[in-house]
């Protein structure tokens, strides 16, 4: 949109060994329509919205879809981190912007601590050094989100060796949070909501907590949750007391895919995480989805689905986990994905029948010739199998 040139913004200038950057705030709408990537770049259309162009696509259409639905849940949209970008440097060429009328420009405030920074055009000038994913995201977003303001940190006349090595320094410092304690965080309030408004995701994190403490459950004190740098001694801990042991995400993970196939396409359906505007389960009874306790999940039965998971791999427990030896695979995490794969296969005809008794989870192992299989490390079986 021309009328939102140029572009004048409030920031603070930051001076770092590294070099000088400047931190402000700027709309996605405008992002979209200065900033590129090497790999990408958003072009609007008549409509106002973008499509992406680049000779190297080696960017995830799909993942980018996923951050749209959750730029456009209500009340749960946050990107608290920065998009880096190098200004001032041109699409075409990569080479500095010389013209006065194009170039971003910086002009000091009140005081030493603030700036004023001015875009004069629309011309793609801002290399993003880190953060696309985020940026590109928004092409999938509403036209009203595309006015959320994002905070970006830019350098100017940055040159491209620097900028590769901003990028390298940046990711190779960052380190993924662990999944297990992902979804510890995740799920840490869940006693303050009704059940009726948990989530797939938050319904999982309660039921794998319940499965972990419950003295009566086949893992009774096997899951383990831990920050990352603890995460390695602390399953060699729990192996080295109690035989084996699971992580949390591992578990978390195989009763999600017995009530959703897209647990953030649910979350999303119930009005996402802070403005659920009087939703529950039942908002999603339209949304087609096969997963076998699915029903189960969406009627609250949460007690009848608890004890369909716990008597199902009670029922492993005597008969397949009694036989295996120390180090078995069927007791590790491929072992255990491989038993929820079983799960998903079965469960569905347990529900119909409303049959989830352990005799009946037994029987089937027994029948499908599963107790017969090796359990150890120099064994046949794996989980496609």
């Amino acid at each position: 949109m021309k009328d939102l040139y140029p572009f004048r913004t409030l920031g603070i200038p930051i001076s770092q060994p590294f070099g000088e950057f400047f931190v402000t705030r700027i709309p996605a709408r405008l992002l979209l329509d200065v900033a590129y990537s090497d790999r990408l770049k958003a072009t609007k259309q008549s409509d106002g919205s973008y499509e992406l162009d680049g000779s190297q696509r080696n960017i995830d259409e799909k993942r980018l879809a996923e951050i749209g639905q959750f730029i456009n849940t209500p009340g749960e949209t946050a990107f608290p981190n920065s998009i880096i970008l190098a200004a001032n440097y041109q699409e075409s060429s990569g080479l500095i912007e010389e013209d006065e009328e194009r170039k971003w420009k910086l002009e000091a405030g009140t005081d030493e601590l603030v700036g004023v920074l001015e875009i004069p055009t629309d011309a793609k000038l801002a290399a993003i050094i880190d953060g696309q994913h985020r940026l590109f995201g928004f092409k999938y977003a509403t036209q009203s989100n595309l006015d959320i303001p994002l905070l970006c940190a830019i350098y100017f006349d940055l040159p491209k060796p620097y900028q590769a090595f901003l990028f390298a320094t940046v990711n190779a410092n960052q380190r993924p949070v662990n999944k297990s304690l992902t979804y510890e965080l995740f799920g840490y309030n869940i006693q303050d909501e009704r059940p009726d408004k948990w989530t797939p995701e938050k319904l999982a994190v309660f039921l794998t907590r319940k499965l972990a403490t419950d003295k009566d459950s086949p893992f009774f004190e096997h899951i383990t949750v831990a920050a990352e740098n603890d995460f390695a001694p602390r399953m060699a801990e729990v192996r080295r007391k109690k035989g084996w042991a699971v992580s949390t995400a591992t578990v978390v993970e195989g009763i999600l895919r017995l009530v959703t196939r897209k647990p953030k396409r649910d979350a999303a359906e119930m009005g996402g995480i802070s403005n659920y505007a009087g939703k529950d389960r039942s908002a999603l009874q339209s949304v087609n989805d096969p997963s076998p306790l699915r029903p189960l999940f969406i009627s609250k039965s949460d007690d009848v689905l608890y004890s369909g998971v716990k008597n199902y791999f009670l029922a492993v427990d005597k008969i397949l986990w009694a036989k295996a030896t120390a180090g078995s695979y069927i007791r590790k995490t491929v072992g255990i994905q491989a038993l929820f794969d079983i799960a998903r296969k079965i469960m569905g005809d347990a529900a119909k029948e409303k049959d989830f008794r352990q005799a009946k989870f037994e029987n089937i192992f027994v029948k499908s010739k599963l107790a017969a299989l090796p359990h150890n490390n120099e064994g046949h079986y794996s989980r496609h199998q």
